[in-house]
């Protein structure tokens, strides 16, 4: 990566030509040419964020990039150089901690990315090098190494097929990791190649590493063969699994950062949550307000020294040095040093408690046993502690479908075969399921339709069987299960490239036919199809094809769709997924005709797919219409109800898959993100084709007309809680979406309307995405008006750019492997975990750090604004009101215990009314308490209180004479009597705001206060040797000697909570009492 960049700087990019030359096996071709290596980048992984150089630095920039951190850098180094009223250690002390603190946190999260790096880059595999077989970590595959992979291995890198043990010269792979399709899908070896790799010349000239996953072009040229034209079918991609084949070689074409799946990955980057943000804008406001202090009091000082024998008393005469001194470098430093005495206004012990409270509140959701699966003996997982309270501000979720809404498990509901429908009698009986005519049919058996339509299951599909256990191991595309009648069994039938097929008929005699797969018509987006053709045993020729009804309708008679429409509709309505099912007879020279066209096609090295396709349209017409099946995807578990608590909590669900759209149109059905009235705006190539115009032309019309429908119509805002009357809908698929995305002019208006359609739809799906598409909705939506807080939720490596792009990225512990739980920021095992991780945890978590937050600069206006006050009454010489033990402990110990329990600890409403009441979600959502409003309510309780304290007690000092033996109070009996009203008012004012009481609250509260007295006692009872100077001795004791102390103690602590105790009394409680809620929803 580093040598990339560098190219890039000195003018040596790779990337300046739009194709590179592969050299198979590093060997030249024709041998006897001049051979120069090309360089391309090595195969590591990399998705840590430092190293043991850049650590220190980068972590240390990244943490002074906070405005409080920079300020008490900038703060401690006054102290060092100026002489200021308070020694350099109480601000460079909790700086260095809080540094340090998060720090070690941050770089213990970067280890364990290191770690799981190490896992993939260091993991073996079998190169063949000079015709031997090595063993070599994953890291050192270079491009050009033939590398050997076995059945269930992963793919290193991304490979070109040259070779496999299967006697067809195909392998079978899974890309459930990547695309979230768990179907086994066929890919090709090269024709024509030697089958000795070791002495193998050949040269490959492909594209330069691009992100699209189904994309691929490249030549493939041997030393004594033409050029052959290589497609997406000759490569496997890297996070692939090669599957019911015992092994292959390929040879390294794309590698490390450079594959596709890298490339579809982005870059970590520093999340911040919302609070952070509120944090530094109210530190702007409160460095104003210390910027303000310290100017005010300068000039005061210096108007004070202005009157006649004030600038030089008779007692405090200057020495020569400070007389020669210029003024304004005075001016500037007495302007210091009133900005260090104030500056405990900002509150740098804050950012300690917030580091701790969400590193230890983080444990509360590993802890959280609802969150266990017993399944896999795992709980949740905390990879990201930064974000806690962020879960409570989510407004966007974006999910995947496959492993994330549904299990990717299919059960068999029903079939229609000639218009009768047969069901399922027991749906435990699989692969062979025994149907029963239903009740509403005559009772007719139509045997010679019923035989043909489970003749075409039996064979359209790409189901492929282990020889070894004779038991179905994989899925292809859209496989619907394979059916027998009632006293009848169908064995599967097994699909092995141009094989025979054997299918099995046991009735009262045995039936054995042969069919020889001819060609495989595959599955396509735009097509929404597949089909085989096949040769009996007979000589007849057939063609079955099954497809969505939109696509199979329009290519049989109308009378055949007339019998079936009615079921598909009825089905696709309950949520099942529909296929229709269609044959065809071919005659002899039908079929050399499409065998002619489809091989001429599949050797093209232009358009290859666009003549491939008109291939597929003209022999799949005029088909005869069978049936249809009825299919249930099943969900996850509770996913419907997850979904809509969710919704009802105020969010707005997006799915985002790269599975096909009615399959993504169903499970929507399913989990209720779609309900019956929802009328549904379809942006997708097939919307787009049927105007018979450019695409762009159709586009900016089909966008107009539904932002027409979806937002002009209704005045209803983006994001808003209330719905419109008529709910909508959004379907959009990858080819579109980059349509929508392009570098055009137009391109903006149309990512505009697009966004703003989307916005005013109760749920979104896009359909076949390819990752990195998928990241670009998530940036486009956090980026919109409003900056809205998005969470994206996967399984899978074509996850994870998503989840690293969103604020919140969640991984669910699922079958497709642990890429995307690695590079999130919290794991879970199931979906219905997301409800309590944010219903629960992050309302908690959101109000807990937020009232922690406006605590902080309330305790430290009401601790500092006294001492802005006393310097009205001193001269402006910055003489300090409390003792510097007292300004370094106030924060630390004195007053930092109360809040950091009550962050970890309060439940203002208890877990179970959360869960059960989505609706509370919505009273603290889009940072509703760090608000301008809560923090003007804050700063004015802070002033009143300061001002209480300081002329409350000056009032008592009216009186000199407070002490039986007629002794007077002095000027640190007065800080002492201000600070103790001070710590009792800030720690009670925290007891009235806590609800849910622990013993762990109780202990910190009342020890707090008794440790403040203690230490009084303490510090000021003794002579310590230590101390230059001890201001404070024995003036705790005789101020608490005084009973008009006492009196003035008590009676300023009830006066400051006076306002809190009477909004106690007089308001609404500003959340409802778990009985109420549990009696309303009785």
């Amino acid at each position: 990566m580093l040598r990339r960049r560098l190219n890039r700087l000195f003018g040596r990019d790779e990337r300046r030509v739009d194709s590179r030359t592969i050299y198979v096996g590093h060997r030249p071709c024709p041998a006897t040419d001049a051979f120069i290596p090309p360089k391309f980048c090595d195969n590591r992984i990399v998705s840590s964020k430092y190293t043991v150089w850049n650590f220190l630095p980068k972590n240390l920039f990244e943490q002074f990039r906070r405005i409080a951190n920079f300020y008490f850098l900038i703060i401690f180094l006054v102290q060092v150089i100026v002489d200021t009223p308070t020694s350099p250690v109480t601000s460079g002390l909790p700086l260095f901690f809080v540094i340090t603190v998060t720090a070690i946190k941050q770089g213990y999260e970067d280890w364990l990315r290191h770690k799981a790096d190490n896992e993939v880059n260091k993991y073996l595999v079998t190169v063949l090098e000079d015709g031997r077989r090595t063993r070599k970590e994953s890291e050192k595959i270079k491009v050009g190494d033939v590398v050997e992979v076995v059945e269930d291995e992963t793919f290193p890198c991304d490979l070109i097929l040259l070779q496999s043990s299967r006697e067809d010269e195909t392998c079978f792979v899974t890309t459930a990791s990547l695309d979230g399709e768990s179907n086994h899908k066929t890919h090709y070896t090269v024709p024509d190649t030697e089958k000795g790799l070791e002495s193998l010349s050949a040269t490959v000239e492909c594209e330069q590493p691009q992100p699209d996953l189904y994309k691929f072009v490249t030549f493939f040229s041997l030393c004594v063969v033409s050029l052959r034209s290589l497609g997406p079918e000759n490569l496997l991609l890297k996070g692939a699994t090669l599957k019911n084949t015992q092994k292959i070689y390929g040879v390294a074409v794309y590698s490390g950062m450079e594959t596709k799946m890298a490339l579809n990955y982005q870059g970590k980057s520093q999340k911040r949550s919302v609070v952070e943000k509120s944090i530094n804008a109210f530190l702007l406001v409160y460095l104003c307000i210390l910027v303000s202090k310290a100017l005010v009091c300068t000039t005061l000082k210096y108007v004070w020294q202005s009157q006649p024998g004030q600038e030089e008393p008779w007692y405090n005469q200057k020495t020569q040095k400070e007389k020669d001194a210029n003024l304004y470098l005075n001016m500037f430093t007495d302007f210091l040093s009133f900005m260090v005495l104030f500056n405990f206004i900002i509150p740098v012990s804050m950012y300690v408690t917030v580091e701790m409270q969400k590193f230890l509140g983080s444990f509360f959701i590993s802890w959280d046993k609802d969150f266990f699966d017993p399944e896999i003996q795992e709980g949740a997982l905390v990879n990201t502690s930064d974000l806690n309270e962020e879960l409570g501000q989510v407004e966007y979720v974006f999910t995947d479908k496959t492993g994330t809404l549904t299990q990717n498990s299919m059960e068999f509901i029903e079939c229609c075969i000639d218009g009768f429908q047969y069901k399922n009698r027991d749906s435990k009986v699989h692969p062979v399921l025994h149907l029963v005519l239903n009740e509403c049919t005559f009772g007719k058996w139509h045997t010679e339709e019923e035989e043909l339509f489970l003749r075409a299951l039996c064979l359209c599909h790409t189901v492929q069987v282990k020889e070894s256990t004779g038991q179905e191991d994989g899925v292809g595309d859209q496989v619907d299960g394979v059916l027998g009648l009632d006293g009848e069994m169908v064995h599967p039938a097994e699909l092995r490239g141009t094989g025979p097929v054997q299918l099995l008929f046991i009735n009262q005699s045995i039936t054995q036919m042969n069919f020889y797969l001819l060609h495989v018509l595959n599955f396509d987006p735009v097509r929404r199809r597949m089909s085989v053709i096949v040769r009996s045993n007979c000589g007849d020729i057939m063609l079955f094809c099954k497809g969505a009804d939109s696509s199979i309708f329009p290519r049989v008679r109308q009378e055949e769709v007339d019998r079936i429409s009615m079921h598909v509709e009825r089905n696709a309505t309950e949520g099942y997924r529909t296929l229709c099912v269609a044959y065809k007879l071919l005659s002899s020279e039908e079929y050399a005709q499409a065998d002619a066209g489809l091989r001429e096609a599949r050797l093209a090295l232009d358009d290859r797919e666009e003549k491939l396709m008109a291939v597929y349209n003209q022999v799949e017409t005029g088909m005869s219409l069978i049936g249809a099946t009825a299919v249930e995807d099943r969900l996850q578990e509770e996913a419907a109800e997850t979904m809509e608590a969710l919704q009802r909590a105020g969010m707005k669900v997006w799915v985002l898959t790269g599975d096909k759209m009615e399959t993504a149109k169903s499970t929507c059905y399913a989990c209720r993100l779609f309900q019956r009235g929802t009328e549904l705006l379809e942006l997708t190539v097939r919307t787009l084709e049927d105007g018979g115009r450019r695409r762009e032309e159709r586009l900016h019309e089909v966008l107009l007309d539904y932002h027409k429908r979806a937002v002009s119509a209704f005045s209803f805002s983006p994001r808003s809680w209330t719905s419109a009357k008529q709910d909508y809908g959004f379907i959009i698929d990858g080819a579109t979406l980059s349509l929508v995305f392009n570098s055009s002019p137009d391109s903006s208006h149309y990512k505009s309307l697009f966004l703003q359609i989307c916005q005013n739809c109760t749920t979104v799906l896009c359909c076949r995405m390819a990752p990195l598409q998928k990241a670009q909705i998530v940036n486009m939506v956090k980026n919109s008006k409003g900056s809205p807080i998005t969470l994206s939720i996967g399984d899978g490596a074509n996850d994870v750019s998503m989840i690293l792009e969103a604020h919140i990225g969640i991984g669910i512990k699922g079958k497709e492997g642990r890429q995307a739980v690695r590079n999130s920021d919290y794991a879970i095992p199931k979906l219905k975990h997301l409800k309590k991780l944010l219903l629960g945890h992050g309302h908690l978590y959101y109000v807990r750090i937020a009232h922690l937050v406006q605590y902080f600069f309330y305790k430290n206006l009401c601790f500092i604004l006294p001492q802005f006050l006393y310097q009205f009454f001193c001269g402006s010489s910055q003489q300090p009101l409390y003792d510097a033990a007292y300004l370094t402990m106030y924060n630390i110990c004195f007053t930092s215990m109360p809040i950091l329990a009550y962050s970890l600890l309060e439940q203002h409403i208890c877990m179970e009314v959360l869960m059960s009441n989505a609706t509370l979600y919505r009273d603290v959502a889009k940072n509703a308490m760090l608000r301008w409003s809560p923090f003007l309510y804050w700063t004015l309780l802070g002033v009143y209180q300061g001002l209480l304290f300081f002329f409350g007690v000056r009032f008592l000092f009216s009186n000199p004479a407070l002490q039986d033996n007629g002794q007077v109070f002095g000027n640190w009996s007065y800080g002492t009597i201000v600070f103790t009203v001070l710590v009792f008012t800030v720690t009670l004012k925290l007891a009235m705001d806590t609800r849910h009481w622990t013993w762990i609250n109780h202990f910190v509260i009342w020890g707090s206060l008794a440790f403040y007295m203690v230490f009084s006692f303490f510090w000021g009872g003794i002579i310590w040797p230590f101390l230059r100077q001890q201001r404070l001795y024995f003036v705790f004791a005789n101020m608490l000697r005084s009973v008009s102390a006492w009196l003035v103690i008590i009676l300023l602590i009830l006066l400051s909570l006076l306002p809190e105790i009477l909004l106690l009394v007089l308001r609404k409680p500003r959340w409802p009492h778990s009985r109420q809620v549990r009696y309303t929803h009785i």
